[in-house]
């Protein structure tokens, strides 16, 4: 049906007759002859049709926005003044000699390009017509040049791409599993993968050494700007690799995706920093290194003041006490800070602190705050000594239990850098390690892993079982400007380790028989060292193309309460359906669903 893509053409076929494909983007008629910019995936292309040609200029007076042509014309230099050095196609225009309409268009929800602000659903309910914008268009194509990329990149270093189930087993991986019913038998139900972890592993048993694979997973949680109920995964695993050796192939690939995809040099060697000191340094253990900000200690100093606020926390083992100095921060109004203020809260932060160093040299009289009267001088004197406050300076406080501390002041400290523009560089990439094996879990007073039950320890099996909370995991997470993009460790590949973790877990012999009795059989027949890492790709393609959220990089995603205007899922069944499922719905839960 054509002979070119529309945004292909240019000088080199002045004087061709070509044919092409597309959707009318812009129509305008001046003064008799009638200009179409034609597009296609390609780009966009202006036709002109002049009125010598009384049935095709017929044709080209009827058709509108959004109606599909195929035109034929020759390809010739536009007329001087009228090139467009914005359109890859400017020096250039086809003089249509015919005109067919494929298909006509109703006038579309929302224009194709404008500025206009569409709400989100309606964009996702007509997501065929949102995808035909440029900037979406350009986003589905790195996101096609990322997963090209990978996928060579780890074909040449002899990694082996399978495949594996999407009907599988449900097992703990830190979120609700999907559940499929199963017609064939009665009252047992598979479950989505959240990830191929487990099958991976058995892969590395199976000896088939170097593995990826780019796959759908699924997670039944709440969504965030950049989670979704399926979400797509690059999973990787390896054997006879440690640590060190697995990073740097990861090292490796994604300074080659960058430079090759959007020319970035990600820089020779990624820095590495433990669990233990980004938690104290910057609240998070995905610090955003462009941001110059941290977090200083200050419990020390608060331990004997009469200010319960600071002192509780500053005694309490669990507490932190910890002062975010902001670099000329005193121009920031009462209101900026009862904004921030309010931010902290979502955290679970009751309040912020702050002292505004007016005067670094005039000693207490020279700063300004409602607290400053609840310390001495000398108190004082130490916190700007150690945070390092000068002249002009704010200072923000956290006192409370270390995990609201960590999150309100990791949070804040991330906000605050992005309103300034503290920014320093565009791309900054660290790897965290040595995490925890296990956080401890106050409400059910059980311990949870940190990664996942599979992870491997870095001690030995006397010392995980003598003291679990001390015990550090060979995990390691690459971070990119403050959002994780991949995570991998280690794995246990000892049955009697295993056993251990799991026990520690609260999982007994026979639950664990029961949800991962495959996996424990299989570690008895020479399971090689072994471990992975797994990318979370939305995440990859919205941090390179700038995008706000990951919704924004999927061709279908789901709304925020994981539902698809497009086709309007989820959707209710037939009885005959349920029945075969051997499924009985409960009609109180299927009236609370109607009302709300």
């Amino acid at each position: 049906m054509r002979t070119h893509k529309c945004g292909e053409l240019n000088k080199k076929q002045l004087g061709e007759t070509v044919a092409l494909c597309g959707w009318v983007h812009k129509r305008r008629d001046h003064g008799g002859v009638i200009f179409i910019d034609l597009r296609d995936r390609a780009g966009l292309v202006q036709v002109v049709v002049n009125p010598d040609l009384a049935e095709t200029f017929a044709i080209a007076e009827g058709v509108r926005s959004e109606y599909v042509l195929r035109v034929e014309g020759v390809v010739r230099d536009r007329l001087e003044g009228t090139v467009n050095p914005n359109m890859a196609t400017g020096e250039i225009e086809i003089l249509v000699s015919h005109i067919e309409v494929l298909n006509e268009s109703e006038t579309p929800p929302f224009p194709i390009e404008s500025d206009i602000e569409v709400n989100e659903e309606m964009r996702l309910r007509y997501r065929y017509i949102d995808l035909r914008k440029k900037d979406m268009l350009a986003k589905m194509t790195v996101r096609r040049d990322v997963a090209r990329n990978l996928r060579n990149f780890l074909d040449d270093q002899d990694f082996f791409e399978m495949e594996t189930p999407i009907l599988t087993k449900a097992t703990p991986e830190g979120a609700r599993d999907y559940i499929v019913p199963s017609r064939t038998h009665a009252n047992s139900f598979f479950a989505l993968p959240q990830s191929p972890q487990l099958y991976k592993q058995l892969l590395m048993m199976a000896g088939m050494d170097k593995y990826y694979q780019i796959v759908r997973c699924f997670r039944d949680e709440d969504l965030r700007a950049d989670r979704q109920p399926e979400f797509t995964q690059l999973d990787i695993e390896t054997s006879f690799m440690d640590e060190d050796e697995i990073m740097q192939v990861m090292e490796d690939m994604m300074r080659n995706l960058f430079k090759k995809v959007i020319d970035v040099d990600l820089g020779d060697s990624f820095p590495r920093m433990t669990h233990a000191e980004a938690m104290s340094r910057f609240g998070s253990d995905k610090p955003d290194m462009r941001i110059p900000l941290e977090l200083v200690d200050i419990a020390d100093e608060m331990k004997a003041v009469d200010f319960k606020v600071f002192s509780g926390p500053a005694n309490d083992p669990k507490g932190r006490v910890a002062a975010l100095r902001i670099p000329n921060g005193s121009k920031l109004s009462r209101k900026d800070i009862d904004v921030y203020t309010k931010y902290v809260s979502i955290y679970g932060a009751r309040g912020l602190a702050y002292i505004k160093v007016n005067d670094r040299d005039a000693g207490i009289e020279g700063l300004q705050s409602p607290i400053v009267k609840f310390a001495p001088a000398e108190v004082w004197e130490a916190v700007l000594q150690k945070t390092g406050a000068q002249t002009g300076d704010l200072i923000f406080f956290g006192a409370d239990k270390t995990t609201v501390v960590n999150e309100a002041l990791g949070a804040l400290r991330v906000k605050v850098g992005l309103d300034l523009n503290l920014l320093e560089g565009d791309w900054k990439p660290l790897w965290v390690i040595d995490f925890p094996m296990f956080e401890w879990d106050e409400k059910g007073s059980r311990w949870n892993a940190i990664h996942h039950p599979f992870t491997a320890p870095s001690c030995s099996k006397e010392e995980l079982q003598a003291n679990p909370g001390e015990a550090l995991s060979r995990a390691y997470d690459l971070v990119l400007n403050g959002t994780e993009v991949g995570g991998g460790s280690i794995r246990i590949n000892k049955t009697d380790m295993q056993a251990i973790v799991l026990n520690i877990l609260g999982i007994g012999e026979q639950e664990a028989n029961d949800k991962f009795g495959f996996l424990l059989e299989a570690l008895k027949y020479g399971c090689p060292p072994h471990g992975g890492m797994a990318y979370g790709l939305d995440r990859l393609v919205m941090l390179m193309t700038g995008s706000s959220s990951i919704r924004e990089v999927i061709a279908f995603p789901k709304t925020q309460s994981a539902a698809c205007p497009l086709v309007d899922a989820p959707a209710p069944v037939s009885e005959a359906q349920l029945k075969e499922l051997h499924i009985k719905l409960n009609k109180v839960v299927k009236e609370e669903k109607e009302a709300s």
